[in-house]
């Protein structure tokens, strides 16, 4: 497998970012931050998060540092906004005024960075009459009509794993207003807050649908309609391997190309003809049943008939295409995404495996000249190199130690998603 850069820093070098720890769309919006080349520094709370994975293998915390401060110790806050004095950036996920009840909210911040992006990760928003509700990236989705437009009528709606909430509506849409704060910022020399709920942005994903709704071109209910799955040339079939090829031929000279190729040239007046789709649409799934996914791959591959084949995650980094941009990357033994977008001047790239809690105190207290980050005694030279040894260690034990569980009560900390 050809695989993606491992050498680059990315157009956001030099930004200072703070992310206070969480699940979810918050460090994957931290993620992204980091692999675009800031720096990073993700301040766990001791006894881990709730609903964690190993450490290790936790890639959202890739490319980031991390430091270990408790909250509700009382130098805690003092230590974040110590941090927030000398960041642009600071990201948290808690419920609305938990930031402010701990002593690191907006104004706390602001008072010591006028100029700071706080960036609040949430579900449902900083106010409303659900703000302080718990909720997950598919309570979200659901009250915001794009759950109920995925699926088949007759069954109940499929959850799309929790990347149309936490991550296109949360996360992108945290990184988008961040950016934009930090623009305004480095011009205006003022800081903002930057409320990114998963509601909001979920909703504002629906824009265009919402458009062909009014104009009458969209149906308000579910395999209706030409882009969720009601239409037989955009959708799904499963082949005779029991593997599923996935079609998207909407325009008419890849529809002509779409039915030359399963032989169905008595069919091709169908396409516009609403009462012919459901004979379509059983003449379609009968041809695909016929052949195994990886022959009618072979058969479409050289094709602009927009068909191709629905493959799994362990299989989407040996697709010829994505192999071949490094699409997908091995680091550290992890086969994982490789940054995106992708960039001419200033190419990005996963530089470091995930953060594990606490590995960069020291280093962090060095870069940002805040030596109050270490509590403990200076050591020896000796007693850093037996230091180093024990982390590799309990690093290498890691993979297969459980997660320690969150000591601190959830409500308190994650916000109200994942």
């Amino acid at each position: 497998m050809t695989t993606g850069r491992t050498a680059g820093h990315g157009p956001l070098a030099g930004v200072r970012v703070v992310e206070l720890a969480g699940i979810g769309p918050g460090p994957f919006a931290g993620m992204l931050l980091a692999d675009l080349g800031a720096d990073v520094v993700r301040v766990d709370r001791p006894g881990g998060a709730a609903l964690a994975i190993d450490p290790a293998h936790d890639i959202t915390n890739r490319n980031k540092r991390s430091v270990i401060v408790d909250l509700k110790a009382p130098d805690g806050p003092a230590r974040v906004l110590d941090l927030a004095a000398r960041a642009d950036v600071l990201i948290e996920g808690n419920r609305p005024g938990v930031a402010e009840r701990l002593g690191v909210g907006p104004a706390d911040c602001h008072a010591r960075n006028p100029r700071l992006v706080y960036g609040r990760m949430t579900g449902w928003g900083q106010d409303g009459p659900l703000a302080e509700r718990a909720g997950h990236d598919v309570s979200y989705i659901a009250v915001t009509g794009a759950l109920g437009m995925i699926g088949a009528p007759d069954r109940p709606p499929p959850v799309p794993a929790n990347l149309l909430g936490d991550y296109a509506g949360g996360s992108l849409y945290l990184v988008v207003g961040v950016l934009a704060a930090l623009h305004h910022a480095r011009v205006s020399g003022a800081g903002q807050v930057v409320d990114a709920a998963i509601v909001d942005g979920t909703a504002h994903l629906s824009a265009m649908i919402h458009g062909m709704l009014s104009a009458g071109g969209w149906q308000d209910r579910r395999s209706a309609n030409l882009l969720d799955g009601g239409c037989p040339y955009y959708g799904t079939y499963e082949t005779a391997d029991g593997g599923h090829m996935a079609v998207g031929a909407l325009e008419p000279q890849f529809y002509d190309a779409f039915v030359d190729l399963l032989g169905l040239d008595d069919l091709r007046d169908a396409r516009t003809d609403r009462t012919r789709w459901g004979a379509l649409r059983e003449a379609v799934a009968a041809r695909f049943r016929s052949r195994t996914r990886d022959e009618w791959t072979a058969l479409f591959e050289d094709s602009d008939a927009c068909v191709a084949p629905v493959l799994s995650l362990r299989e989407a980094p040996h697709h010829p295409h994505l192999a071949a941009r490094g699409t997908f990357t091995d680091h550290g033994g992890i086969t994982q995404p490789a940054p995106a977008p992708r960039f001419s001047a200033t190419p990005t790239a996963v530089r470091t495996g995930p953060a594990l809690p606490g590995a960069d105190t020291r280093a962090v207290a060095r870069d940002w000249d805040l030596p109050a980050l270490v509590t403990d005694p200076v050591r020896t030279p000796a007693e850093t190199a037996a230091g180093t040894s024990a982390r590799t260690a309990a690093t290498t034990s890691a993979t297969t130690a459980p997660t320690t569980p969150a000591t601190t009560p959830v409500k308190d900390f994650p916000h109200q998603g994942d």
